[in-house]
């Protein structure tokens, strides 16, 4: 009997889990800190932040956001152990399927030009470029380091 992976919203306690997966799989940058992304995600659309369970263990995230014009998709991943079985795609169809709800008429994402498996991925489930050239700022808040 293959055990499936069950969808749910993020709880805070997953948080050391979470982080832990997303270190495993070189999400975290070392400008980032993983704590606070959350702690700044669960502010805005926390019903968008899922993770994938199996057997007890969380194998998988995703962060979505919405703004009322575009939807976003962050931190997806799938633990390598578990990879090739779908999990990925399951995934972004359940965050899909609530942004649609939310009435998002498209979903924007971004990905490392040096990240050519997960642009693969993306293309494979319909995404393609949407010949934008991404540009950030980083702005320091008062009373964060990150």
């Amino acid at each position: 009997m293959q055990i499936t992976m069950i969808i749910r919203e993020f709880h805070i306690d997953d948080q050391p889990a979470v982080i832990a997966l997303w270190h495993d799989v070189n999400l975290i940058v070392p400008h980032n800190d993983p704590q606070k992304d959350i702690e700044r995600k669960l502010k805005v659309n926390p019903e968008l932040f899922l993770v994938g369970e199996k057997a007890g263990q969380i194998i998988a995230t995703v962060m979505g956001g919405y703004e009322g014009r575009r939807g976003w998709v962050n931190m997806l991943c799938v633990s390598p152990s578990q990879r090739g079985n779908g999990y990925a795609r399951i995934l972004m169809l359940h965050l899909e399927k609530l942004l649609v709800a939310k009435g998002c008429p498209k979903i924007n994402l971004q990905v490392r030009h040096s990240n050519e498996q997960a642009i693969d991925f993306y293309k494979s489930i319909g995404y393609s470029d949407d010949h934008v050239f991404s540009m950030a700022k980083k702005i320091t808040l008062p009373n964060d380091n990150s």
